[in-house]
């Protein structure tokens, strides 16, 4: 079991910047890779951007690439999602997630934290 807790979000005008965090704690040598998925009421869940165990490999979603960076910490169990020039359609639900897979699909994701409110007004 993984445990993992989200921490961060709340509320940003438009073009501003949050910095998410990502707490990782219990069995993480298996499940070492971790993603960052959003979800807005009504829609389904999006993937936003992942990273290996190392550091040295990460993935995004297209349409964030360039403003928002993952990266980590192992010596602290930490994830961490900078998000800059966020925009209104960004507001969501922002949840940390681990897995043995580098995957953009949330299925083949072992661990979910509760997640963090990302709110940015126009």
């Amino acid at each position: 079991q993984v445990q993992l807790v989200e921490s961060g979000g709340g509320l940003v005008q438009a073009g501003g910047s949050l910095r998410l965090s990502c707490a990782a704690s219990g069995r993480t040598f298996t499940n070492s890779f971790k993603g960052w998925f959003r979800q807005a009421p009504g829609k389904e869940r999006e993937f936003v951007a992942f990273i290996n165990w190392s550091g040295a490999f990460t993935d995004y979603n297209y349409s964030m690439k360039g403003r928002f960076t993952i990266s980590r910490d192992n010596a602290k169990n930490m994830v961490y999602l900078q998000m800059n020039d966020l925009k209104p359609e960004d507001t969501g639900v922002y949840y940390c997630a681990a897995g043995p897979y580098g995957s953009r699909q949330d299925w083949q994701y072992s661990g979910w934290g509760q997640g963090t409110q990302v709110t940015v007004s126009s």
